[in-house]
């Protein structure tokens, strides 16, 4: 049972509070600050600071934990993407800065691979940007690329998915080899790339101008983000920011994407945890929690119950489900529904373009691994 404490802040409001069973999700909140962020920030409340001082040196400490030439604090990883392609447009020149989301004189258009459109590459708009496709939906040639670079170009965008990598895709390497040769920019969306610990910060080590990381994945606030880089490309991206806006007095499109000085110290700290922590004991955790929610469900028939194994990125292990309507008199949907409209609701969905429920342990407490086990199986009659 839950404690009935258990969301008191929220039930206090009127709002509902929900067992994650989803993962690192935004909708539901992204993030459970680890202590020793929480020390951190608490730290970092007692005193003020100069937030461009402040971003550069905890860009500095994060860079060289990681091993990157440099590093910046963004508003979550979308963020990150926002501003980097500002910063590949506007560059270090203050009246085009100022210019932007009008691109006019600018180059502006930044090539993506028709087989890698996703629902993020909107962040890339958002400075203004215009997003040109290559390839075709079967596969993504060198020859596409070459044929796409044009005199507007400004950046190829490649998006890093090492958990499932795509075959038909034009490799990362090929991308930054060939941009590169005409003098264009390569950034990467690897949001969730933090393990095994040599992924993270990878793709500016392959050559890379910039990537993304979201920090909520490592237990800081999930309204912070790493961007990677280039110093010159990083030192771009500082330019557009808010703390820029300010100290320097260039209104930049960054103003919006605050950052407070508690969340700067808290990603730096998650960082540092993150590159110390027994990983080892991290995965058994999550595995134990996914055989917990495994174990009930075991033998009902209709239900089809496997584990995930993959353990590479930030949401280890996992259970699918599959349920035949026809044996349990429930869809798949069904279920999610059912478990969201319980008490206390279970938040678990199935993926867009995929046919079975997904469960992650990334958002559970301590017992709540078992509660979603019970509960599922107590849908059906188990």
């Amino acid at each position: 049972m839950v404690d009935s404490s258990w969301g008191e802040i929220y039930k206090e409001l009127g709002a509902k509070p929900v067992i994650n069973a989803t993962g690192s999700v935004t909708m539901l909140g992204g993030s459970t600050p680890i202590p020793e962020v929480l020390e951190a920030m608490a730290q970092a409340g007692g005193a003020y600071i100069y937030l461009l001082d402040l971003q550069e040196k905890a860009g500095e400490a994060i860079a060289k934990m990681v091993d990157v030439p440099a590093a910046y604090l963004t508003s979550g990883a979308g963020s990150a993407l926002t501003l980097a392609t500002a910063a590949a447009m506007a560059g270090d020149d203050d009246e085009r800065i100022q210019q932007l989301p009008n691109t006019a004189g600018m180059k502006n258009e930044i090539l993506i691979q028709t087989r890698q459109r996703y629902w993020y590459d909107r962040c890339l708009e958002l400075a203004g940007a215009t997003l040109v496709d290559f390839g075709s939906e079967e596969e993504t040639t060198a020859e596409d690329l070459e044929k796409a670079i044009g005199p507007n170009t400004v950046a190829v965008h490649y998006y890093a998915v090492e958990q499932e990598p795509d075959p038909h895709a034009l490799s990362l390497e090929q991308t930054i080899e060939i941009a590169h040769a005409h003098g264009v920019l390569v950034t990467v969306d690897a949001a969730g790339q933090i393990y095994p610990l040599e992924n993270f910060g990878k793709y500016v080590r392959m050559g890379a101008d910039f990537q993304c990381i979201a920090a909520k994945y490592l237990g800081a606030p999930q309204s912070v983000g790493l961007a990677l880089g280039s110093q010159e490309m990083i030192r771009k991206i500082g330019l557009q920011s808010f703390a820029s806006y300010e100290g320097r007095r260039v209104r930049g499109i960054g103003r919006p994407q605050k950052v407070d000085r508690q969340e700067i110290i808290g990603a730096v700290a998650a960082v540092r945890a993150w590159m110390t922590m027994n990983h080892e004991e991290r995965l058994i955790d999550a595995e134990q929690k996914c055989r917990t929610m495994m174990a009930p469900l075991m033998g009902i028939p209709g239900v089809k119950v496997e584990p995930i194994a993959n353990i590479i990125g930030h949401q280890p292990y996992g259970v699918n489900i599959e349920v035949d309507p026809a044996v349990t008199g429930m869809t798949n949907q069904d279920v999610v529904d059912r478990l969201k409209n319980g008490d206390p609701p279970v938040w678990t969905r199935v993926r867009e373009g995929e046919d079975r429920i997904t469960l992650h342990a990334f958002g559970l407490y301590p017992g709540e691994d078992e509660i979603v086990g019970q509960r599922i199986a107590a849908l059906f009659g188990k």
